[in-house]
């Protein structure tokens, strides 16, 4: 599958940034990511049966920042996003809407191409579907079949979470935590024959009027979590060092991949980190497809909205926190952005340096987005200068932000 065409990234002619700090959910500590060679992540990416909205988007971006930090740090990066374009959700809106799932699939996946394209988020090294990550997905199954750790429902295949001892590490939710969100979140706790509420679903023989196909393991199609893990093994090997995606997909869709994958092969550790972004709500309560509540990317860039100044709204927010969606977030980065962009070319050199060093502070401590941008603004009100600095500042805001002046 084709990703998107990403954006040129300047280098920021004043050496190289710090080492970025980031929250790791496993450990509940903000460590250094610091890869000794090129750096590695997986993001979880959208199942395409709806248009890209603004949470989608913010933790798209969230995801940008890892990435350009660690570029601007001297890390090549490898990074590999998926696209579950099949499931349950994507099968269900179109029988609802008659539109054949091929279709809808392409057509929300163009669309969440041409919206990634415009806000400047850089593209994954490889974008991936499940369809065609469908060999992988049952190699990866069949090996953990070799291991004793799956056994059928009524066909069906699941995998025994329990059988990785480290299950429950990633989100350290207690049972009842677990149970509080594993059915509304695509899991099936209460299904007749399943060993343990938990078990997670691998393969699913076919069902009529669904796709399916042919494997070892009967014509069906695969389970959500163990796509995941079939895909970033073997795109990133084991140990990658970030595992991201946003805080609904804590438990149990990172909390079920890591098992798989660990319980496949001996002393393999999935991920040396698990990041994760806040939700985003709007009129109350967090922004789904399910609730309908939605403010789309594509909706604001049809009404004119400057994608740079989108992009200044979401960051705004510190990527980690929950927050609520509202007309006057636009208005304010609208306003931000026109100050920069009448300061920018009267940036004098030695501001401008001052300015890179207090950015990348920033970003380097837990990705601060919101203090970037305050560090931003204060250049921005200050006296203008001779202009010998206006490259380096919009190299800066470009290289790390994401934002063109």
């Amino acid at each position: 599958m084709r990703a998107w065409t990403s954006p040129d990234v300047p280098a920021v002619d004043l050496g190289t940034a710090p080492p970025v700090r980031i929250h790791d959910t496993a450990s509940g500590e903000v460590r250094p990511s610091d890869p000794g060679g090129p750096a590695r992540m997986y993001v979880c990416g959208i199942t395409p049966y709806d248009a890209t909205h603004l949470g989608h988007a913010a933790t798209m971006i969230a995801f940008d920042l890892v990435n350009r930090a660690w570029r601007d740090a001297g890390h090549p990066v490898r990074y590999v996003q998926n696209v579950t374009d099949v499931d349950d959700p994507l099968l269900e809106r179109a029988t609802a809407t008659g539109v054949d799932w091929v279709e809808l699939a392409e057509r929300e996946t163009d669309l969440f191409r041409a919206d990634m394209e415009a806000l400047r988020v850089l593209a994954p090294d490889h974008y991936v579907g499940a369809v065609e990550s469908i060999p992988l997905i049952t190699e990866m199954i069949q090996q953990l079949r070799d291991r004793g750790v799956v056994y059928e429902v009524d066909g069906d295949l699941y995998f025994s979470v329990h059988s990785d001892p480290r299950f429950g590490s990633v989100s350290n939710f207690t049972d009842e935590e677990m149970l509080a969100v594993f059915a509304d979140r695509g899991g099936d706790p209460d299904r007749p024959g399943k060993k343990d509420p938990f078990d997670c679903l691998l393969w699913q023989l076919e069902r009529p009027g669904e796709p399916a196909w042919d494997s070892v393991h009967g014509r069906g199609r695969p389970g959500w979590h163990v796509e995941c893990s079939a895909i970033a093994l073997h795109h990133l090997g084991e140990e990658f060092d970030v595992q991201g995606g946003g805080s609904d997909l804590v438990f149990p869709h990172h909390e079920m991949s890591a098992s798989e994958a660990q319980a496949a092969f001996d002393g393999l550790t999935f991920a040396r980190s698990y990041v994760h972004a806040g939700m985003v709500g709007y009129e109350g309560e967090k922004m789904s497809k399910s609730k309908g509540n939605l403010v789309l990317v594509s909706r604001l860039r049809e009404a004119g909205v400057d994608p740079m100044a989108l992009r200044l709204a979401l960051l705004a927010h510190h990527y980690r926190t929950d927050w609520e969606w509202t007309d006057a977030d636009l208005s304010a980065a609208e306003e931000r952005l026109a100050r920069w962009r009448t300061a920018v070319p009267s940036a004098s050199r030695d501001r401008a340096e001052e300015l890179v060093h207090a950015v990348r502070a920033a970003l380097a401590d837990d990705l601060d987005a919101p203090g970037a941008l305050a560090a931003v603004d204060a250049w921005a009100a200050g006296e203008p200068g001779d202009g010998s600095g206006a490259d380096l500042v919009r190299a800066l805001l470009d290289a790390r932000l994401g934002v063109t002046l």
